[in-house]
């Protein structure tokens, strides 16, 4: 130990240091009576141990101190580190005392001769921003005072260790210096990412001008100071990235040391040599040269310098001192030695309200000297004021209104200040006390005013906190103690079921009376964010009634929800409720789907099982007598026919200990009903209490079982084991014998972790498995029926084998397995010991047992950020690593080399290469490469090498540079390479064109650009010889052309003649054909108008109507059925989905199911319409639910399309979301009703209209082309002659009623004439109960009967006599014949004597067949006349009209070869002998009015004899005018918010204003965004569907060519909703020509359609909820709800691993345990019998 003694006026001082500590002890001794104590402990060198050797120095103020590399002088006091009275004389350091008025050293020194300066390190980083940064921030805020100066001296510094100096800076080593900016304080960046290091030196007293140092030794010379050098203060290196160095307070003296102490300055010790060794942050050190000392401000001090600066004050930072440096402290309480002396400060009063100005403080200071020259009262930086001196009393008045601090209400109700007094004698504070502004108006309760703990009074009614309780208007409404306050009294349970009328009475006190022009009292309840008001009842000032109200929350999820209760009144004014009394709305079916969840609830919400109706319900909403009720601890409290759903596990071994876990419904309400009722596989299984839930679950510890005894069910018992009370489970528990063969690997490293997989069988067997090595655990990981793994520890025993065990549960199974440990892998090389920063280079690793390990990682650690990369092991000793990324990536866009913290191996758990300290792993900076040019693009010719440009190609490898495997692909083929440290030569493959670059490097890829490789080289003989050949034929086609020229001139004249005459007779042709339009249009409008009046309109109900919408196409969907499950499966199953069901109530559930199957890349277009329509289905019954899903969903998909940056309005334009077809099936389900009262009849006349119109004109049956069509590409572009018939046809089911007149025209086909035949019988029937046409033949009746039909067929003639007697053997010539068969002829019943029908047929025998083009038959073929009869009777099969009812039939005419036809009219039909049909399977083609386009069998002559197509299209113009009020009433019908006797239905009215909502959520403002949301919302997701597919709400048949002019509709219908404008020309579509002219006025109804909608009154959620809920009510059992569940759990089951992942990451489906519930119906779908 070490020892210096030294003694002053009060006590003696002991300084020791340990020889084996760098630490200095002081010791203050008193005396042999007081003792001695130890006051401070320091470190004063970097190690130990302390020398013997310390002396003090001649003014015995610094002690020398030296260890065996180190020479450090400490001051024997530090009286500067006390900031405060206290802890100055505190402390015992017999040195200091609190100078009360005067400092040793103030803020601004202005003698001349202290000279005191300051200096530091200060490197920074240039950002770049502003190009500057302000060097005086940090250093001391001194620069302010007067005759204080700042000069910066800006120095290059080497960045790594060494002096800093003025030398010319080096290239790669040094930084540039700064350069001065016009301010003297601000430095410019020469460079944005520069590195700086200054010296500035703060000096008071007159200005001094410094300069940089211009010897290289980096010794400056101080002007002033002749012969005068100092060395910069060379700080740690690492300095420079961290920050300031530290703060050298330089104390200086002036004087030589011989003057000082008048000795040799030998005595001043030399530490030149250590001077480089000393890196010590709080170290004092003198300075060799300069014979002074010189020592560091510590950070506290210049952190208090720095506050008391910034407010402006000056509160002694060192008054704390020695008595000979305090001023004047020889006289009265000036200095005090003694901490009872220090000064104390009282203000009174000590707090004031912010509403109080200028009030008179009363301060009572102790201790303090006399202030005669008067003092100032400080409050921090708000005010200052004169303070008049009364002894020991300062009386100061507070501050003005404008200097009162400002307290809001986030930052409490008080707001403390130091108040300071500040003698005028010095301007130094030197006393404060703390001061209070308080504001009571930031109260907004009664019970938080008056506890306050200032002079706060609540004025009641007011309502207001104040100060002044004369301001309150009523002398009772005063109130200061919480006693008195308006306040709710706590209550114990406030218990409201849903949906019931219940008043809620609270008790409470001091209830207000409201005043005259107050309002009275309301109850506040916000439930599930939503708020409800509700009046309530003041009954005297103890008690409020909340009056009669029912309430509701969402969900099925929470059985009971707290919910937030206020008492307001006047509005606004709310009573206290210092208990935080709650309202507990509660449902008893939520989540008590079973007897026993029901009677598990609490007694006091009422709840009881109603038998009769199998539900949790209340006791008044129980319609069975009490008999039926269960009840807890009721006379009926016990549920019977308990179950058992789920066991785990299903198998374990005889010896038992196997906790089984039974799950179920009914299990008992008390752990004693099932104490010793549980058997499994009839073995004894002890319930334990601490896994039973009571009705819920079981778990019992099973007992051992015989050897006999293999499996079994479950049985328990609630109670008694009578029936009712005894529950079976359907599925075995199975007793098991797990055995082991093997395990692997079968060795590992000593000190653990390696993964060991042990294989047998039955080894998923029981509850608990526990694996042993030896006497050690290894850590259980997982298992399955033939393996278990688990993770080995580190071995207790060292190496060798060591037997292995498994337990399950109580059974210990034996096999003869041993686990080896071996000695831990080593690492004894690394090859090569550097990498790049993106990493991914080869390190070759060497080392020993390295085959041990089965995943072996590389690792990385910087900074606390740590990368691992993967090894390959290639044998015992070698294993292959890619080198991993360095950790820190910033770092990467340095150019200098780092090296990480940490590098080393993870091995198991192997602790001794995780960081290996034999190793100098180093990462350079990673390559990079330059553009190959500006553009991006180099020209190149075949051959050339590419050259790659950049740095850092060759990383700077100690001894040689280093080689990076590099690639390059040319397109996709590589280039040989050539490496140098900036340029990558590439001998590029023989390629033209443009190819991209792509060079990789380590875990770096980058393209530089393309190259485009062109040839030069000159042309080729086989290219001459092609150019040659091609001028030659050039020649010859030339001369070819004139000759051809000179003919053809001569045939022009004759061509003009010709031409001009088919000119002429198009002109006459046109004439007549806009003639005829004129005509039709002035006729046709008066025609239908009077065809329509009187049809009957043929709705569709409810359940076919949605089923077409939601399901088109789909006859039988089997949402319409009931569930078709195999029995034995039906009760699982149906549990199942009545479980998902629940879940798909659950709108947490719902919501992520359905944004996790939109996430899946598999989920198509198609999919998502049918899960939509599904879930529309099961909600069918829930509206209400529904209708907030659907606004969540549609929410979500407005946030996702503004924050894809999609144009506004593209909303809701496509269906390409399930919420975009549930929005369609949402309005499908609540327009019914408006569309059958009110928008389906001018819907159906528009059909009807153009059915009508239409057929009034030639039909092409084959390609739907007509004569009178709304769309261009149904239209007949050729004139077709026809004819009007009127055929007189006979009633199928009623030949005795009148003839049906039916209008025809005589180029119909027989098909044609049948449709038209049956939409005259049945007008007014609907479609599907009408007969078909394919089902029914058309027969026509022919008077002369007489003659013999003679037909040939191979192999048969027959005669058949017109005398029905000699061939059928009749003796009347008046009767009815059956139809009868000879042989292969058949023949037709006659029905009326001599009156014949004969079968007209679209293609029979007779059809005619020109080359290969066959026309189908139509009337004018069998010369049907005018008013001609027909009959329509059921499908007869003959010969003659050989039935083939396909108009585009290819059957081969083989069928008819043994068939002939009978017919009774020889006569007529003599013309028409029959034709042998050739083969339909050669190539030929049915045609009806006109030939397929695409036929090019139109002769090159043809042209002349027919018009210009175009000219046809002066049709349309004739049929839109017929359609225009058919039209105009149906868009008027629709865009009325009252038409028709029927209001605007509440979905469009609530759907419009969610959709303004939610643009006024997102700042939409733009009325088309908004016009257009709407829009897309309801005209194209449902009236464009309904007006193109009139068959979704009427039961018709629409055939294509109505389906191409309601498709013209529907698009002008949609343009009239859009507010952009369509450009028109000659060159526009003919649909959009067609209602040009009309689509603006249209435009004006859909605007002030909208506009009447938004001027309606909102629709409130209470009123939509209630429509909802009566719309339900009406259809609630229109589909089957098990089956549209099943249909939805087919995609469950597709994505379960997902949906359950996303449940699980969601936090507001893990607090309801949703994956899990998930989980149990997959478990119940899943089982099999």
């Amino acid at each position: 130990m070490s020892v210096a003694v030294r003694g002053n006026g009060r006590a003696s001082e002991r300084c020791s240091g340990e020889q084996t500590s760098a630490l200095w002890e002081k010791i203050r001794v008193d005396g042999p009576s007081r003792g001695a104590l130890q006051y401070e402990t320091i470190q004063v060198v970097d190690n130990g141990p302390i020398l013997r050797d310390m002396a003090f120095s001649a003014d015995q103020h610094f002690l020398y101190v030296m260890s065996e590399s180190q020479l450090t002088s400490v001051p024997v006091e530090a009286c500067e580190q006390y900031s405060s009275c206290n802890e100055c004389l505190g402390s015992g350091d017999p040195h200091c005392g609190w100078c009360v008025l005067h400092s040793m050293a103030s803020e601004c020194i202005e003698t001349e001769a202290m000279g005191t300066w300051f200096a530091t390190w200060l490197p920074k980083y240039c950002t770049g921003d502003s190009g500057q940064f302000d060097l005086a921030s940090l250093v001391p805020r001194l620069i302010d005072c007067p005759g204080v100066y700042l000069s910066h001296l800006p120095l290059p510094c080497i960045l790594n260790q060494g002096p800093c100096n003025s030398s010319p800076p080096r290239e790669g080593s040094l930084t540039p210096g700064l350069t001065p900016a016009s301010d003297p304080r601000l430095f410019s960046c020469p460079n944005p990412l520069a590195f700086f290091t200054v010296w500035s030196v703060l000096s008071f007293g007159p200005r001094q001008t410094l300069t940089p140092p211009s010897v290289p030794s980096g010794e400056w010379r101080v002007p002033g100071e002749q012969g005068r050098l100092c060395r910069p203060w060379l700080c740690d290196p690492e300095g420079l990235v961290g920050g300031v160095c530290g703060w050298l307070r330089e104390r200086n003296t002036l004087k030589r040391e011989t003057e000082a102490s008048g000795q040799n300055s030998s005595h001043v010790p030399d530490c030149h040599r250590d001077l480089l060794k000393n890196r010590q942050p709080y170290m004092t050190q003198p300075i060799p040269h300069c014979h002074r000392a010189v020592t560091e401000l510590r950070p506290y001090e210049y952190a208090s310098l720095r506050a008391q600066h910034k407010a402006g004050l000056s509160p002694n930072p060192f008054g704390c001192t020695r008595k000979e440096k305090c001023e004047r402290s020889s006289e009265p309480r000036r200095f005090a030695s003694d901490i009872k002396q220090c000064v104390r400060l009282s203000v009174h009063p000590n707090n004031i309200s912010v509403s109080q100005y200028s009030v008179m403080l009363v301060l009572e200071a102790h201790n303090v000297p006399e202030l005669s020259a008067g003092v100032n009262c400080t409050f921090e930086d708000l005010a200052e004021m004169d303070g008049l001196v009364e002894g020991n009393r300062i009386t100061c008045s507070s501050p003005a209104e404008k200097e009162v601090p400002r307290i809001v209400v986030d930052q409490g109700d008080h707001q403390i200040v130091q108040l300071y007094l500040k003698s005028k004698e010095t301007g130094l504070a030197f006393a404060n006390t703390s001061f209070v502004f308080y504001n009571c108006s930031v109260h907004k309760s009664c019970l938080s005013c008056v506890g306050s703990p200032y002079q706060c009074h609540w004025c009641k009614y007011r309502h207001t906190c104040t100060h002044d309780p004369s301001s309150c208007s009523f002398q009772e409404g005063r109130v200061k103690q919480p006693e008195e306050c308006p306040q709710l009294l706590p209550a114990d349970h406030i218990l409201v079921p849903v949906n019931v009328v219940k008043p809620i009475t609270l008790r409470a006190k001091n209830l207000p009376q409201p005043q005259s022009g107050q309002r009275g009292y309301e109850c506040v309840l916000t439930i599930q964010g939503v708020e409800q008001r509700v009046p309530a009842l003041r009954f005297n000032s103890s008690s409020v009634q909340c009056q009669n109200t029912s309430y509701s929350y969402d969900g099925m999820e929470m059985s009971s929800l707290p919910v937030d209760l206020t008492v307001i009144w006047n509005g606004d004014f709310s009573i206290d409720n210092p208990a935080q009394n709650k309202v507990h709305l509660y449902k008893c079916d939520a989540r008590r789907e079973s007897c026993g969840l029901c009677l598990k609830a609490d007694p006091l919400f009422g709840c009881v099982w109603c038998k009769g109706e199998n539900r949790c319900s209340l006791k008044q909403h129980c319609p069975h007598p009490q008999s039926m009720w269960l009840e807890h601890n009721g006379i009926n409290s016990k549920c019977t026919h308990p179950k058992i759903t789920k066991i785990t596990p299903m198998r374990g071994p005889r010896d038992g200990g196997t906790l089984v876990t039974i799950r179920g419904e009914n299990l008992g309400l008390d752990f004693s009903e099932i104490q010793d009722h549980v058997k499994v596989a009839d073995v004894q299984c002890a319930p334990v209490l601490e896994g039973y839930i009571p009705a819920e679950q079981i778990v019992c510890e099973m007992g051992k079982a015989q050897p006999s005894q293999f499996a079994g069910n479950i049985q328990v018992c609630v109670g008694e084991c009578r029936p009712e009370f005894m529950a079976k489970s359907s599925k075995y528990y199975y007793f098991v014998v797990p055995r082991l063969s093997s395990l692997k690997p079968s060795r590992g490293p000593v000190s653990g972790g390696t993964i060991v997989n042990i294989t047998g069988s039955n080894l998923d067997a029981g509850s608990n498995v526990s694996i042993m090595f030896k006497d050690q655990k290894c850590t259980f990981q997982r298992r399955g029926g033939q393996w278990i793994t688990c993770r080995s520890h580190a071995s207790l025993q060292g190496y060798g084998n060591v037997s292995v065990s498994v337990f399950v549960d109580k059974a210990n199974i034996h096999k003869d397995l041993k686990f080896e440990y071996v000695e831990d892998p080593t690492i004894t090389k690394l090859e090569p010991e550097w990498s790049i920063f993106s990493g991914n280079t080869p390190v070759t690793v060497t080392g020993t047992n390295l085959d041990i390990i089965q995943n072996p990682l590389i690792r990385a650690k910087y900074k606390n950020m740590e990368t691992v990369n993967t090894c390959q092991v290639l044998s015992p000793t070698i294993m292959q690593c890619m080198a991993p990324e360095f950790p820190n990536s910033p770092s990467r866009q340095k150019e200098v080399p780092e090296r990480p913290d940490e590098f080393g191996f993870i091995l198991d758990n192997v602790q001794s290469v995780l960081a290996l300290n034999n190793t100098s792993f180093i990462y350079f900076p990673n390559p990079v490469f330059e553009p190959v040019s500006v553009s991006g693009v180099q020209e190149l010719k075949p051959g050339s090498p590419i050259i790659l440009k950049g740095r850092n190609f060759l990383p700077p490898v100690p001894g040689g540079n280093g080689k990076l495997n590099y690639t390059v692909l040319i397109g996709d083929k590589p280039c040989t390479l050539t490496v140098s440290d900036t340029q990558l030569l590439c001998e590029s493959p023989n390629l033209t064109g443009r190819h991209k670059v792509l060079a990789r490097v380590g875990g770096i890829e980058f393209s530089p650009g393309v190259v485009h490789i062109t040839s030069d080289s000159p042309l080729s003989s086989t290219a001459v010889i092609s150019i040659a050949g091609a001028g030659g034929l050039l020649i010859f086609f030339i001369v070819i052309v004139l000759i051809a020229y000179k003919r053809k001139s001569r045939e022009s004249d004759l061509t003009l003649k010709r031409l001009q005459m088919q000119m002429d007779n198009l002109e006459s042709r046109v004439a007549l054909e806009c003639k005829e339009a004129f005509a039709e249009l002035q006729t046709d409008i008066h025609e239908l108008t009077s065809d329509l009046d009187g049809a009957g309109i043929p709705f569709l109900d409810y359940r076919a109507y949605t089923m077409r919408v939601l399901f088109p196409g789909i006859e039988e969907h089997p949402v319409l059925r009931d569930l078709e499950v195999p029995g034995y499966r039906q009760e699982q199953v149906e549990k199942g989905l009545k479980l998902f069901g629940q879940l798909i109530n659950n709108k947490v559930f719902l919501l992520s199911f359905i944004r996790t199957l939109e996430s899946q890349r598999g989920f198509s277009m198609r999919d998502r319409g049918n899960v939509a329509s599904l879930i529309m289905t099961v909600l069918q019954s829930k509206l209400e639910y529904a209708t907030d899903v659907l606004k969540h969903l549609v929410s979500d998909l407005i946030d996702k399309n503004l924050e894809s940056k999609n144009h506004p309005k593209l909303l809701l334009r496509r269906t390409e979301s399930v919420a975009e077809k549930m929005l369609t099936n949402w309005f499908t389900f609540l327009l019914y009703k408006f569309l059958k009262e009110c928008a389906g009849e001018p819907l159906f006349s528009l059909f009807c209209a153009i059915k009508q119109q239409m057929e009034k004109g030639p039909i092409d049956s084959i390609t739907g082309e007509a004569r009178y069509s709304l769309s261009e590409d149904k239209l007949i572009r050729q004139q077709i002659d026809y004819k009007t018939l009127v055929v007189n046809c006979m009633h199928p089911d009623n030949e005795k009623s009148p003839e049906v007149q039916v209008k025809a025209l005589n180029c119909d086909t027989i098909s044609q004439v049948k449709e038209k035949i049956l939409d005259a019988i049945y007008k007014n029937v609907p479609y599907s109960h009408r007969p078909r046409a394919s089902d029914m033949d058309l027969g026509q009746r022919n008077d002369d009967v007489g003659g013999v039909y003679e037909f040939t067929l191979p192999r048969v003639r027959v005669c058949v006599s017109a005398f029905h007697k000699r061939i059928l053997g009749s003796p009347e010539p008046r009767h009815s014949l059956r139809l009868r068969s000879w042989g292969q002829i058949k023949i037709m019943e006659w029905r009326q004597g001599r009156v014949v029908r004969v079968i007209l047929q679209d293609e029979d025998v007779t059809t005619k067949i020109e080359a290969d083009w066959k026309r189908l038959n139509i009337l004018s073929h069998y010369q049907v006349t005018d008013n001609a009869v027909v009959a329509l009777v059921p499908k007869q099969v003959t010969a003659y009209n050989s039935v083939n009812n396909s108009t585009v039939s290819r059957t081969s005419a083989s069928k008819y070869e043994n068939m002939i036809k009978y017919t009774g009219s020889p006569d007529s039909l003599r013309s028409r002998t029959p034709m042998i049909t050739p083969d339909l399977e050669s190539g030929v083609k049915v045609w009806h009015l006109v030939k397929n386009h695409e036929h090019g069998d139109q002769k090159e002559g043809d042209r002349g004899s027919k018009m210009v197509s175009e000219i046809y299209l002066t049709r349309l113009l004739a049929t839109k005018g017929t359609l225009q009020k058919f039209v105009d009433d149906l868009f008027e019908t629709i865009f009325s918010t009252a038409h028709r006797g029927s209001a605007l239905p509440l979905a469009i009215k609530y759907m419009f204003d969610f959709l303004d909502e939610q643009a006024d959520k997102h700042n939409i403002h733009d009325p088309h965004v908004r016009h257009t949301w709407k829009s897309n919302c309801l005209p194209l997701r449902f009236w464009v569907n309904v007006i193109k597919n009139p068959q979704f709400v009427f039961d018709i048949h629409k055939s294509s060519i109505t389906d191409a002019c309601l498709s013209v509709v529907a698009q002008t219908f949609m343009d009239s909703c859009s507010t952009s404008e369509h450009r028109l020309g000659k060159d526009s579509p003919s649909n959009k020509l067609l209602y040009a002219k009309d689509i603006p006025s249209y435009k004006s109804w859909v605007e002030r359609y909208y506009s009447d909608i938004n001027k309606m009154p909102a629709i409130s959620d209470q009123d939509m909820n209630a429509y909802l809920a009566e719309q339900s009510r009406m259809h609630m059992n229109e589909f089957n709800t098990m089956s549209s569940l099943s249909e939805i759990y087919s995609y469950v089951s597709k994505y379960t691993e997902e949906i359950v992942s996303a449940l699980e990451q969601d936090d507001g489906a893990r607090k309801q345990r949703l994956a899990y519930k998930l989980e149990q119906v997959v478990a119940f779908m899943s089982l099999d019998s």
